[in-house]
C-alpha cells in the first residue's frame, strides 16, 4: 500500500474489499485500517459496544476546530455467488474497474478519506484537527455503530465542527450530486386480529383479510404531503401481507401487514406513529377487528443548510471534476442521521448504481477522483478554520 511513504488508494480499496466484512463482522478491516496509521501522528481509538468494533483516529488536538470524515467498512451479503463475475471479496482489477462487494459502497470511500488525511498529515502541521470515525454498523441494525463513536466522543470531551459522510452520492455521473440531507424512514407492522370461521359461512366469522385490505387502502390513498424546500414528496408504501392461511375453506383469525413511509420535515415520526394509530383505530371500530401497531423509526429528516460546509464541498468537486454538484435529499438513510444533531454534516461520495449489486465495481478513475476531492477539501478547510476561528 505504500511507495516512499506514499498511499496507493486503489491498492488499499482492494486490501478493504479483501476482507469479508459482511455486517456485522469486521473481518479485518478495521486492522488494516489501524495498521495504516501505525507510523502517522494520528491518535487511534477501539471503541467496541454491543458486539461492533469502531475506530476513531485524530490527527490534532481534540480541542481543535474539526473536519470530520465517517464511513463504513461493513458490506451487504454478496447474494448468489454463482451470478459473480469473480469472487465477491476478491477486490480484482480488470479493464480499469475494482470488482468487489464494498467497492462502491464504502470502502472506496473509506480508502479515499484515509489517504487524504494522512497525506495532508504529512505535510503540514497541526492548527486545525481531523477526525476519522469508521463504524462496522451501518448496513444493518446502525445501533452500536456511528451512535457508539458519538457517544464516546461526548464521554470523552472530542469535538467535531464539520463532517462528511462517504457515502454514493452520485446517480449517473461522478460529481453531479451531494446529499445535504435525507428523509426520516419508519417501518409499521400490524397485526389485524378478527375471528376464525368456515368460508361458507362469513356472517359468523370477522374476516381480518377484509380489514387489512381496507386499512392498507386508506393509508396509501393518502397524500402525506406536496413535499419542501429541500424535500420531495414524503412516501408511503405497502411492503407486506400475509394470513399464513393454507386452506381455501378457512376465513383466518389473524393477518399480519407492513408499510415503509419514507417522510420529509413537514413531519415528525411521532406524528405519523399519531395518525397510524387513529387510522387503525377507525378500520377496527368498522370492521369489528382488533389492530396492533408496532412502529419501528430508522431515522428523523435531516439537512443542513448549504452554506459554509456545502460551499466548501461544492467548490473541491468543481475543482477536481469540472462538474458543479446539485444539492439532494433522495435516497434512503445513511449515519449522517446520526451526526447531524452534533455539527453540519454533507454527504458525497461515488456514482451509486452498482451498490450492492451482483459485480459490484467502480472506475478506477473514480476513486483516484474522490481521494483528490477529499484532499482539496481538508486543503480548503484548513483555511476556512483558520479564518474562522
Amino acid at each position: 500500500m505504500r511507495e516512499k511513504g506514499m498511499i496507493n488508494v486503489v491498492e488499499l480499496t482492494s486490501k478493504l474489499i479483501q476482507c469479508p466484512s459482511v455486517t456485522p463482522k469486521e473481518a479485518g478491516a478495521l486492522r488494516l485500517i489501524e495498521e495504516l496509521f501505525r507510523d502517522t501522528e494520528f491518535e487511534t481509538h477501539r471503541i467496541h459496544r454491543g458486539g461492533i468494533s469502531n475506530l476513531f483516529l485524530r490527527w490534532g488536538a481534540k480541542n481543535l476546530p474539526t473536519l470530520g470524515f465517517s464511513g463504513h467498512v461493513d458490506v451487504v451479503p454478496p447474494g448468489d455467488l454463482s451470478k459473480w463475475e469473480f469472487d465477491p471479496f476478491s477486490g480484482k482489477i480488470v479493464n480499469d474497474l475494482l470488482f468487489g462487494r464494498g467497492a462502491v459502497d464504502m470502502k472506496s470511500a473509506v480508502a479515499a478519506f484515509c489517504s487524504a488525511a494522512i497525506k495532508f498529515s504529512k505535510q503540514s502541521k497541526s492548527d486545525f484537527s481531523i477526525a476519522l470515525m469508521i463504524t462496522g454498523d451501518e448496513e444493518g441494525e446502525a445501533k452500536h455503530g456511528t451512535t457508539a463513536i458519538l457517544d464516546w466522543m461526548t464521554d470523552n470531551d472530542q469535538r467535531i465542527d464539520h463532517c462528511i459522510v462517504g457515502e454514493p452520492t452520485c446517480p449517473k455521473k461522478f460529481g453531479e450530486a451531494m446529499k445535504i440531507g435525507r428523509k426520516g424512514s419508519m417501518t409499521c407492522n400490524f397485526t389485524i386480529i378478527g375471528k376464525q370461521g368456515h368460508s361458507a359461512y362469513p356472517h359468523l366469522a370477522v374476516n381480518p383479510i377484509n380489514s387489512a385490505i381496507a386499512f392498507l387502502n386508506e393509508l396509501v390513498g393518502t397524500k402525506l404531503d406536496d413535499g419542501s424546500k429541500f424535500f420531495e414528496p414524503s412516501t408511503l408504501v405497502a411492503t407486506s401481507i400475509s394470513a399464513n392461511n393454507s386452506a381455501n375453506n378457512v376465513i383466518p383469525s389473524e393477518v399480519k401487514a407492513s408499510i415503509n413511509i419514507r417522510f420529509n420535515d413537514c413531519h415528525n415520526s411521532k406524528q405519523l406513529i399519531k395518525w397510524l394509530k387513529k387510522s387503525a383505530l377507525k378500520i377496527s371500530n368498522k370492521t369489528n377487528t382488533k389492530i396492533h401497531v408496532k412502529p419501528r423509526v430508522s431515522g428523523e429528516p435531516f439537512y443542513t443548510e448549504p452554506t459554509d460546509l456545502a460551499k466548501l464541498v461544492k467548490k473541491s468537486v468543481e475543482k477536481i471534476t469540472g462538474v458543479s454538484p446539485i444539492f439532494s435529499t433522495s435516497g434512503g438513510t445513511s449515519d449522517a442521521r446520526f451526526i447531524y444533531t452534533r455539527c453540519p454534516v454533507i454527504e458525497f461520495g461515488l456514482v451509486g448504481e452498482k451498490m450492492h449489486s451482483i459485480n459490484e465495481s467502480v472506475p478506477l478513475s473514480q476513486i483516484l477522483e474522490l481521494e483528490k476531492i477529499y484532499s482539496k477539501l481538508i486543503d480548503e478547510h484548513a483555511r476556512y478554520f483558520k479564518e474562522k476561528f
